[in-house]
């Protein structure tokens, strides 16, 4: 057979590095020769002694020595001159090329040798070197292993395209319990559980780390938690953050840490945790090959969907036999597709180029071998190599596939960043949204909060979920009235320090019946309700972005009478409308930097005073508390800056609306399953997409009622406005109300989501998202199909499409009749809405306009 093919296509890869640590300075204390071993005092001194080492300092010697022009190698010889006749001899009498002179003269380097031409080239120029011959484009880096001078994960985007960052989860326990406490109290397990649930879900992190094989407590400071039960303790609390944010964790199985106990690193341990239904979800990735324990993890991930391999630290620390044996055992029984390469390098670029260089040979010797023996085809074998070494972890770590441009790993932290009470704050607002899109807030002293408040909650009347947008009593016919209470329960993942007042905080709100127990009117509750079914059902998850469109009115005196005025009259796009308003827009986009809130853009709008902000795609989850927080930014810095914002959808009658339109797509296992897989299907959309977006369509005068719910909106929705007045779909048609989008980026013929235009300001954004979700699992349940999509003006097609509900009264009538959106949302939650919409409308019966 020739392997030629196979040969050229596993030294050409790109390598995705699934594991890695910092890179320290040349003047780091931590000494070079512990990038060959794990041993460390006198163990050490026998390293040099050992397989691996022989030749992974051969090949680092090889490697300088491949670089070193004829310049270079004169330089050397000036600085090492007792090797200068060694040279010089081999100049002259073999004239070979400088490649193999370097390679020969490398075979005399001693380890000193290498460390003073280490020192002569400087880290950049070795850290280029390394990376360019390992080829290695992305870069996972756990920075819980604390070295002398370490670089920082930044430093580390010089060397390699892409950078993300890995949270060892036990340092981060540790790290809390070394702290403080504010009030200089002891730790108790329920004040450390808050703290570390709220740094975790404020990590800007890709995935998790924890090791599981220390059987001891450590006591002192530093600490090093070493005592099973909490690390079990410690584990399943991120696991359960884990699967919430869809975070993969990763687990340390087998050899490494001299101070873990073997016996407990067998991953044949963790059998009780994935029969466990609460983590099946959980994507964990064995590291190291689980050495000596190969053959146990391959068979774990052979029965257990959850469970992926990565072969590091055996490859390159093993003797050849060793890599070779150990990266067969986990081909036995596992999945292709569930392997996956990293150098597990750390502190010296050498350990990642030796880690990529030995992992090329022998994953060649493996699957050579594996076509040898009719495993596989040579193709199949060329198939393999780049799934194992870039296109598993590309999807697994949701990599951005195109490993172009720097920063470009996928986020997936919560969108604000939480912590324990700051010392200096006085006040904490709890915030939640009603039935009729209201932001509303209690206000509690923060020691107040801290000492019951976050725990037990606030009472608040069965009629706060009643209440209209213009009167603060109980619509008639929610059915809820002023008898009963339930408990508004701070959610402490979304606390945060307000950035306009800094001596306060807020945090969002659920309700309960009582502390553990939801309350079924709550509509943040309510879309995660969907989206479980979402998931339970199709293993699906809903991804949202906002774009938010206000205006920015100034007050102006008129004959003694305050009147509110656009602040500027230019048009969409106007470089001098952002001009007018960027002192308020820096300091916007800094306190929703603050709150860890991406803004991907923003602009001025067609209305006079009015402009538009992008914010990030994320879980719809958190892109509705996300939106609930621009809103309440937008709102008061523009007031501290003497502006009114209005996210009200009509504001003026002879001028444009105002939308929040969200754009919206599914995942699944991390990869976004909208679009197709190929140019090949019906309008760029996947089976799935395209049945889900079909439900969206079919429901929409329906959804309206949660989207649009105040006759104003209706002043929006009118044809030749862009903001979709008819029952229809298109493909980058901006006057249907449902478009497909290709943005850049995505393959021509593709489209990775679908734009909702019919969704404004007014809108509770759980409830509207809720409402989406639950038509599109119809769609789901019933196979439907898109009709074929409009490609014009849809109001030139006026009598051949139905037109969207023409008012509030229109949507609510087609509300009644689903019965979809009620099984699905809840029947006392959709009575209450529909109470709601019914009382607003009463001003507009009268002649009055309330919006």
């Amino acid at each position: 057979m020739d392997f030629t093919e196979l040969r050229k296509a596993i030294e050409e890869v790109e390598l995705v590095d699934g594991h890695a640590h910092n890179i320290v300075a040349l003047d780091s204390t931590f000494p070079f020769i512990r990038g060959f071993s794990e041993a460390e005092g006198d163990a050490l001194s026998y390293a040099p002694h050992s397989f691996s080492f022989k030749r992974n300092l051969r090949h680092i010697a090889e490697l300088y020595g491949s670089e070193l022009s004829l310049h270079g190698v004169e330089e050397y010889r000036v600085v090492n001159s007792h090797r200068a006749s060694i040279l010089t001899a081999l100049l002259c009498a073999w004239q070979r090329n400088l490649r193999h002179i370097a390679e020969l003269y490398g075979s005399e380097l001693s380890l000193h040798g290498v460390e003073e031409y280490r020192k002569l080239s400087g880290l950049q120029s070795i850290s280029s070197t390394c990376f360019e011959a390992a080829r290695i484009s992305a870069i996972l880096i756990d920075d819980g292993i604390e070295f002398d001078k370490m670089h920082d994960i930044e430093w580390h985007k010089s060397v390699a395209p892409v950078v993300g960052r890995i949270l060892r989860i036990e340092r981060l326990a540790e790290k809390i319990l070394d702290e403080e406490l504010p009030d200089g109290g002891a730790w108790t397990l329920d004040t450390f559980t808050e703290t570390y649930l709220g740094k975790l879900k404020s990590y800007p992190v890709t995935l998790l780390w924890i090791s599981f094989c220390y059987p001891v407590l450590s006591v002192g400071k530093p600490t090093r938690i070493r005592n099973k039960s909490f690390i079990d303790y410690v584990f399943t609390r991120a696991l359960g953050v884990a699967l919430c944010f869809d975070l993969p964790m990763q687990i340390h199985t087998g050899f490494g840490d001299k101070d873990l106990d073997m016996r407990l690193s067998n991953p044949l341990h963790l059998r009780t945790l994935l029969e466990d239904k609460r983590f099946s979800k959980c994507r964990i990735v064995l590291l190291h090959a689980s050495y000596p324990f190969s053959k146990e993890a391959s068979y774990l991930a052979s029965v257990y969907p959850q469970v992926y391999l990565d072969f590091g630290l055996a490859v390159p620390k093993l003797s050849v036999h060793g890599m070779i044996s150990s990266v067969k055992e986990l081909l036995e029984l596992a999945p292709i597709k569930k392997v996956m390469f990293s150098t597990d390098g750390y502190a010296f670029p050498e350990t990642f180029y030796l880690g990529a260089k030995q992992a090329r040979e022998v994953v060649f010797s493996v699957l050579r071998d594996a076509c040898i023996y009719g495993d596989l085809s040579i193709p199949e074998a060329i198939e393999a190599t780049k799934d194992i070494f870039a296109q598993n972890a590309i999807q697994f770590y949701k990599i951005n596939s195109s490993l172009g441009s720097k920063n470009t790993v996928t986020p997936y932290s919560v969108k604000m960043k939480t912590s324990a009470s700051h010392s200096d704050v006085s006040l904490v607002r709890i915030i939640w949204v009603d039935g009729s899109g209201q932001h509303r807030c209690r206000v509690v002293p923060a020691k107040l909060f801290n000492n019951g408040t976050k725990k037990n909650g606030l009472g608040l009347t069965f009629a706060c979920m009643g209440m209209t947008s213009f009167a603060d009593c109980p619509a008639d016919e929610t059915n809820l009235t002023g008898v009963g209470e339930i408990r508004l329960i701070p959610d402490l993942s979304t606390k945060c320090r307000i950035p306009w007042k800094r001596q306060e905080e807020m945090v969002l709100a659920d309700m309960h019946v009582k502390p553990g127990e939801a309350w079924e009117y709550c509509p943040r509750e309510a879309l995660r309700r969907v989206s479980k079914i979402l998931k339970d059902e199709f293993n699906l998850e809903m991804n949202a972005g906002f774009e938010n469109e206000f205006f920015l009115l100034k007050s102006v005196l008129r004959e003694g009478k305050e009147e509110w005025l656009p602040i500027d009259l230019t048009p969409y796009c106007s470089t001098s409308a952002f001009d007018a308003a960027s002192p308020l827009f820096h300091e916007v986009i800094a306190a929703l930097d603050s709150l860890n809130i991406t803004v991907e853009q923003l602009h001025a709008e067609s209305g006079k005073g009015q402009f538009e902000m992008a914010m990030g795609y994320i879980a719809c989850t958190y892109a509705a508390d996300n939106l609930v927080f621009t809103r309440e930014v937008i709102r008061a810095v523009a007031r501290k800056h003497g502006f009114l914002a209005t996210f009200m959808p009509k504001y003026a009658l002879d001028d444009v609306g105002s939308g929040s339109h969200v754009h919206v797509s599914l995942y699944q296992n991390g990869d976004n399953v909208f679009k197709a897989s190929d140019g090949t299907s019906r309008y760029g959309i996947s089976t799935v997409g395209e049945e889900f977006m079909a439900g969206v369509l079919h429901h929409l005068p329906e959804i309206l009622a949660f989207t649009a719910p105040v006759p104003n909106s209706y002043d929006r929705i009118v044809p030749n406005t862009w903001s979709g007045a008819y029952q229809c779909w298109g493909k980058e048609n901006r006057e249907a109300p449902l478009r497909t989008a290709c943005p850049p980026g995505i393959p021509d013929g593709l489209v990775s989501n679908f734009e909702i235009k019919s969704f404004d300001g007014c809108a509770n954004p759980y409830l509207g998202l809720a409402a989406i979700v639950a038509a599109g699992i119809d769609g789901l349940r019933r196979h439907l199909s898109l009709p074929e999509p409009v490609d014009t003006n849809p109001h030139i097609l006026a009598d051949k499409l139905h037109r969207l509900p023409k008012s509030l009264s229109e949507s609510l009538e087609a509300l009644q009749k689903d019965s979809v959106l009620t099984d699905l949302i809840g029947e006392k939650l959709l009575v209450a809405i529909k109470g709601i919409r019914k009382i607003v409308l009463l001003p507009v019966l009268h002649g009055k306009f309330y919006g």
